[in-house]
């Protein structure tokens, strides 16, 4: 398995956990295109530099924002909202709470939020791959809060359309925990709170075997999470024109 963190961290004053899934390896060969998809966690730190980089150095044309109106209200849509960059709101969390599907007692709590991600949301889940179908020029951002776990099942599931290699895909989501303390500090700071104990930042740390479970759930369930996203409306065209986009040498 390669390095998935190498020379794919974006650094930003603003952003902790942002980074392009550009390079990650196919399956066939061949690597992801860089500067088609980045994920990053939510936009309101983002400094007037951040902004000009985003727009112009990265080419950012539009931001899929995956958080509930709820958090929206409370934290805001981001400077690049404000700058006009097309945004769209696709929650995965339902604003009256959700019911789990039922699951095996044993399996992990994050494998059942992730399924119940695509039952309780699944229209915006496709949607969200499908934009980034769609846009034939420059980037697409995907955000949540944290950048990890509803931001974390998107891009997988791009991944998987993408042809990444499975175990890839999985390393790529559980990069992420190496910047959960730095996002927790800036959290903390800017809203004048003290840090929370190490064992608490240690629970909101992506861990690999529940990205892995959770696509081997769809496999087993669905045929695999490109056959669950065809069966939920992405077409063949969608799914042929995201692996254009994504596919480089």
């Amino acid at each position: 398995m390669t390095d998935v963190g190498q020379d794919r961290w974006l650094q930003f004053d603003g952003l902790s956990n942002a980074r392009d899934i550009g390079g990650l390896p196919l399956e066939g060969g061949g690597h992801v295109r860089p500067g088609v998809l980045l994920r990053t966690e939510a936009l309101e730190h983002l400094s007037p530099g951040d902004v000009r980089r985003l727009l112009d150095v990265h080419g950012v044309r539009q931001v899929l924002d995956l958080r509930t109106d709820g958090e929206r209200v409370r934290h805001g849509r981001g400077e690049l909202f404000t700058a006009g960059v097309d945004t769209h709101l696709l929650s995965f969390i339902p604003e009256e709470g959700r019911a789990l599907p039922e699951l095996d007692e044993d399996m992990d709590p994050m494998v059942h939020n992730y399924l119940a991600y695509l039952n309780d949301r699944g229209p915006n889940v496709v949607d969200g791959v499908r934009r980034v179908a769609q846009l034939t020029d420059g980037a697409t951002i995907v955000h949540c809060a944290a950048g990890k776990d509803r931001t974390g099942v998107l891009v997988a599931l791009v991944e998987c359309v993408a042809g990444v290699l499975r175990e890839e895909i999985v390393a790529d989501y559980a990069l992420s925990a190496v910047r959960i303390e730095e996002m927790f500090r800036r959290w903390t700071t800017a809203a004048g709170e003290t840090m929370p104990e190490d064992d608490e930042i240690d629970r909101h740390r992506p861990r690999a075997e529940v990205m892995r479970r959770f696509l081997e759930e769809l496999d087993e369930r669905h045929g695999g999470p490109v056959a669950w996203l065809q069966a939920h409306g992405l077409t063949d065209t969608e799914r042929d024109r995201l692996r254009d986009r994504l596919r480089g040498e």
